[in-house]
């Protein structure tokens, strides 16, 4: 049975001459030691080339720790050391996934909630949506009709066919709880500069005060529907002018129609409870981006914090995590949330690719050791040509179906994703993790409930022998075959 010594030190603070009788106040931290000797630890797997999918692949108890070695590989878990607080996991059911999901037979359709939102599954407690349309669906389409200034034609009609069933299946699925959000890729096309939901353009200072009302309006007939929703994201990808719906803001834009438009307007219209998450584009410009807009104490009051992608290694390197942990630094108060990634590039060959899967595992580990406290997926759902999508932008998801044969297709990637999302649950503390050697990536998690979860990831070709560490008087022995991904629960 898991043991628990505390060592506290009872006089909470100490007073000792210093100088000329003065007396200096010594703050004592209680300290906590942890022996976990005895306690039951699971190990799950994930491994390339084997059938192991999170699959549980050792069952033992921890032992004391012997002091550790320089020629042994090494993980070092403190629990007294915990950080961000953790929200959730999930990915974005899209006019396009809830397409695909329709032509899903009954059993297909309960497999694929299951997969995702039963504690079965991946477990998932996080939804991205769309406000109107993005590129993945079968067209472009916005709430009310073209020249509407005063929204009387407002009607979200059009995510009752096929999305909202989808996205309430889900919540039901999970229990009912959900922290649900929105994303817009574009005003409508009267609001902008160039007259085109597609392509970029600019939002027309002219209509900032319809367009905040247009959130309002969304988000109250979401709630209508009985999905409460946790907030919103300003604009998906602010500064990419894409071929499908897309609108730039500069920096000062967001902040300005945030500050002056957004937040004011929610806050009028009695929703000042939700959460409105700035940027929601790559890392790479994520510091200037939070640096603009939290350092104007008035834009900085309606900002939950700074949402991010993975796609600015697009021309090469490697991500730029160490971004995530500058503006966490500089802005300890407002939070980060991964709010969109996926492999792009869709070939029918590559569904088994398993780099894609090592993306995301990489990211995960890395966004959330450098503060992110939440992680979102792209689409859940996607069909055999990486679809649809209105401007044949095809990509990868983590389940795709085939629609022809009506079997649904699980890729490396959902297994990597199902490795933290089952296991680390909203409301957890992330808590240092420390590895020895570059090669063995890992995070570390502890449940509200006192449960640890730890995940190692392994991209070399070898197998590789470490030691977990759990404290300094606790430790375990254990083997990850090569290219895999593990999570150890205690």
């Amino acid at each position: 049975m898991q043991k628990f010594h505390v060592l506290v030190f009872i006089i909470s603070s100490l007073f000792f001459s210093c100088g000329e009788g003065q007396k200096q106040k010594v703050e004592v931290k209680k300290i906590e030691t942890i022996d976990l000797n005895g306690a039951t630890v699971k190990i799950y797997t994930t491994a390339k080339d084997t059938d192991l999918r999170l699959t549980q692949t050792q069952k033992t108890k921890f032992e004391f720790a012997e002091q550790p070695r320089e020629d042994q590989n090494s993980i070092f878990v403190n629990p007294n050391h915990k950080f961000q607080n953790f929200i959730g996991i999930g990915g974005a059911i899209t006019d396009a996934s809830a397409q695909v999901f329709a032509k899903l037979s009954p059993e297909k359709q309960e497999e694929l909630l299951n997969a995702y939102f039963g504690p079965s599954g991946n477990n998932y407690s996080i939804i991205r949506t769309s406000i109107h349309s993005s590129d993945f669906g079968t067209e472009s389409f916005t709430y009310i009709d073209e020249g509407d200034t005063e929204l009387k034609t407002f009607s979200i009609a059009h995510d009752r066919t096929y999305r909202l069933p989808m996205i309430k299946r889900a919540i039901a699925n999970a229990g009912g709880d959900m922290l649900f959000y929105m994303s817009p890729w574009s005003p409508p096309a009267f609001m902008k500069d160039t007259k085109n939901m597609l392509q970029g353009g600019k939002l027309l200072p002219e209509f900032y005060d319809s367009w905040a009302m247009y959130f309002a309006k969304t988000i109250k007939a979401y709630e209508a529907e009985g999905i409460p929703v946790w907030g919103v994201t300003i604009q998906n990808e602010p500064m990419a002018v894409q071929r499908w719906e897309s609108c730039i803001y500069t920096a000062e834009e967001e902040r300005d129609f945030l500050k002056n438009h957004l937040g004011p307007t929610l806050e009028q219209e009695g929703l000042g409870d939700k959460n409105i998450v700035v940027w929601d584009h790559n890392r790479d410009l994520l510091a200037h981006r939070s640096n603009t807009i939290f350092d104007d104490p008035e834009a900085a009051k309606y900002a939950w914090g700074t949402g991010f992608h993975w796609y600015e290694n697009w021309r090469g390197g490697t991500p730029n995590f160490q971004a995530l942990a500058k503006v966490k630094e500089a802005f300890p108060d407002k939070q980060l949330l991964f709010t969109e990634g996926c492999n792009e590039g869709f070939k029918t060959e590559k569904l088994q690719y398993w780099p894609n899967a090592e993306r995301y595992g990489t990211s995960m580990i890395h966004d959330f050791n450098n503060g992110t406290a939440g992680w979102t997926d792209w689409n859940i759902l996607l069909d055999e040509t990486g679809g649809p999508n209105h401007v044949n932008n095809l990509c990868f998801s983590p389940i795709h179906a085939d629609t022809t044969s009506g079997e649904l297709i699980y890729t490396p990637s959902y297994y990597f994703i199902g490795h933290f999302s089952k296991f680390i649950k909203p409301g957890a503390k992330r808590i240092s993790t420390t590895s020895s050697i570059s090669f063995l990536e890992s995070t570390s998690f502890q449940n509200e409930d006192g449960s640890f979860s730890t995940v190692v990831l392994n991209k070399t070709e070898s197998e590789l022998s470490y030691k977990l560490y759990i404290g300094v008087d606790s430790a375990i022995s254990i083997t990850i075959p090569p290219r895999a991904i593990q999570t150890i629960v205690y």
